[in-house]
């Protein structure tokens, strides 16, 4: 599928044919054929509160904000001053998981030193959902994992808000928010299972005998899609991708690359699989190509792992619609 090239930014975008939804590969409720995508170019506290209310959806129950907290002081994760008051305001607690490739986010102790370091614990409770033990979730789409392997503690939430840093990784190309409700609600062996697409489920086994790209991307698609039911079924879940600082490398590399594109704002919606479409539109259709505003080095990346895939699937299963309209909440 097409990206669909952007018209000026905070015009609502009307529907292509490229569009054109395709069928589900299980049977799946029905998908709305246009999504609403809500967008800032405001990238502050107040810029992300305001877009978050533009989607109109009062949590109910304990909250869960799934944020990275990021593998060292030089990477890119999203900074606890420019979340607080959104955290605050739904008396959110952050959640996270533990890695599976070591680092200092392996295990349970080291995890909470370095969110101590990172300042997150100043403005929210903070929970490592996998701490304890872990438990599994169904999923929709069987084709590579047959199950999702989160923190036993995503059972503590009634509501989840689904609050990524949009950027490259080395791996699956970019990280949005179908990334983040995959890879990252997973536990440390859930992780394994997604990556080598369902054949090994413990960290034990490592990372080999994966059995490709195309399933991996695939299998983060079903593992989204296996948390955004989970939500569904309880008091639901909304989403938000903050464009900046967007390296080629994920918030999980500890010595990133400088971001060479610029800052370009904050989208929030109901709808994952059309809000990382709207982020990944507004980097292939960024024209710019200046020093400190360059997409063509994210570009490369999201290619060269076809990332774009995750996307495609995703919709394919039902997740959501790559059709939306992009509404500016700055023209208000």
């Amino acid at each position: 599928m097409k990206l669909m090239k952007l018209a000026a930014l905070g015009m609502a975008i009307a529907p292509m044919a490229a569009c054109a939804q395709t069928q589900p590969v299980a049977p799946v409720e029905a998908v709305p054929r246009e999504a609403v995508v809500y967008f800032t170019s405001d990238i502050s506290p107040e810029g992300l509160v305001r877009v978050y209310k533009a989607l109109g959806v009062e949590p109910d129950g304990k909250v869960a904000v799934k944020i990275s907290t990021g593998e060292s002081e030089k990477s890119h994760q999203l900074d606890p001053a420019l979340i607080k008051d959104l955290v605050q305001s739904v008396n959110g607690t952050l959640v996270e998981c533990n890695t599976a490739y070591g680092g200092n986010r392996a295990t349970t102790a080291d995890h909470m030193k370095a969110i101590d370091k990172r300042g997150y614990r100043e403005i929210a409770p903070v929970v490592i959902m996998d701490a304890e033990s872990e438990m599994q979730i169904p999923v929709q789409d069987t084709t590579w994992i047959k199950h999702d392997i989160v923190g036993s503690h995503l059972a503590d939430y009634d509501f989840m808000i689904n609050l990524a840093h949009f950027k490259g990784h080395a791996m699956g190309g970019f990280g949005g928010v179908l990334k983040n409700a995959s890879i990252g609600v997973a536990s440390s062996n859930g992780k394994i299972y997604i990556h080598t697409a369902g054949v090994n489920d413990n960290v034990s086994q490592g990372w080999m005998n994966g059995r490709g790209q195309d399933p991996f991307l695939e299998s983060m698609a079903a593992a989204a899609q296996g948390v955004h039911n989970y939500f569904k079924n309880r008091n639901g879940i909304v989403y938000i991708d903050v464009m900046n600082n967007m390296s080629v490398d994920c918030d999980c590399n500890g010595n990133p690359a400088a971001p060479e594109l610029k800052n370009i704002g904050i989208l929030a919606s109901t709808d994952p699989v059309a809000l990382d479409k709207a982020c990944l539109d507004l980097v292939f259709g960024h024209k710019a190509n200046t020093p400190g505003d360059n997409a063509d080095p994210l570009i490369e990346r999201i290619n060269s792992r076809h990332g774009t895939h995750t996307v495609e699937h995703a919709e394919k299963i039902g997740l959501g619609t790559t059709c939306y309209k992009l509404v500016n909440i700055d023209k208000k």
